[in-house]
């Protein structure tokens, strides 16, 4: 998808900006390439710089309800210094390293309804302008996928996927806001638990895998909702279905003990070994993002944004709400 126009704070005869990015999706944590493509406008001007910013639409919760709105959750100048004739053409390739938390948007092709985006920022002669936006297109990590994968195998089903703003305790989140990805249960779980909630976060050594149980009444007796949190390597080799069943099953059958909202950070473990940890979601709760088939990791959108709407407005939606960036 792009999206060309004019530098408007330049005018008419100014010039244009069109980012192409590398087919296909990335992941979080690799390289993603494109070339940003100049032409320049009836006169001289001065590039000061380019720059990328990695944006993201994030729900939030207020005392008032609940919003959407924008948040620049990276940037990245790749490049300036350089006068661009009137007329001229002229390209600059790029390669930069998303964030190891960047959010995963489609499983298997299929999109789950997070909007990521990047967007150009071309810097003229003192005057700035986000100048284009492109679809930002992230599928899962092999062990974020085998993860999935397991949960579908053991009966879950994929209902929804949102981007929370806030932060959980206890782990080593980096960014603002988490994913978080909402399953019906397996009918083995469906007396317990009315759905899971599963958000990854990523880093360089592994995932921390949030679970938290949506209790069904009466099972546990008052409390917030369970929350378990365990840790894997990028590289582990498992049996995943009898791992993950292992980590829903100690979940609803131990009560979870709570931390407060304010401890962030590492804990230093070393994000090979499993094992529960106390913690909490500090933010808002669920969204209603676009709802998913519940058929393995078949996913289809079956309710909410139409996933076609989802591809087709991201750029209307990122430039009408450029005024609720964090």
């Amino acid at each position: 998808m792009v999206f060309k126009r004019l530098l408007g704070s330049l005018g008419v005869g100014g010039p244009t900006v069109d980012t192409v990015l590398t087919p296909g999706p990335t992941r979080p944590g690799s390289s993603l390439s494109g070339e940003v493509r100049l032409k320049g406008g009836d006169a001289d001007f001065g590039i000061e710089h380019i720059t990328l910013e990695l944006v993201a639409r994030v729900e939030a919760e207020h005392d008032d309800g609940e919003s959407e709105g924008v948040v620049v959750f990276d940037r990245f100048t790749v490049g300036g210094g350089f006068r661009l004739a009137a007329g001229e053409e002229r390209g600059v390739a790029f390669a930069v390293t998303l964030p190891w938390e960047t959010p995963v948007t489609e499983l298997y092709g299929k999109p789950l309804g997070i909007v990521l985006g990047v967007r150009t920022e071309l810097a003229v002669a003192g005057a700035k302008d986000k100048g284009d936006l492109d679809q930002l297109t992230v599928g899962p990590l092999p062990v974020q996928e085998a993860i999935l994968e397991a949960l579908g195998q053991l009966g879950f089903g994929f209902r929804s996927a949102d981007l929370e703003y806030g932060r959980i305790s206890g782990t080593g989140q980096q960014l603002p806001f988490y994913q978080e990805i909402e399953l019906t249960p397996a009918p083995q779980y469906a007396h317990q638990v009315n759905e899971i909630e599963l958000t990854f976060l990523s880093n360089p050594a592994g995932v921390e895998v949030i679970l938290e149980a949506d209790k069904r009444g009466g099972f546990f007796t008052g409390g917030p909702d369970a929350l378990t949190r365990f840790t894997v390597g990028h590289q582990d080799v498992r049996d995943w279905n009898t791992e993950v069943d292992g980590w829903i099953r100690h979940m609803v059958e131990h009560r979870a003990s709570y931390g407060s909202h304010s401890a962030y950070g590492h804990d230093g473990h070393n994000g090979h070994d499993d094992h529960h940890h106390n913690g909490h979601r500090s933010g808002p709760g669920m969204g209603t993002a676009v709802a998913a088939g519940a058929a393995g990791l078949a996913v289809g959108v079956v309710g909410g944004m139409v996933a076609a709407e989802v591809v087709d407005e991201v750029g209307d939606f990122f430039e009408g709400d450029e005024e609720e960036e964090s």
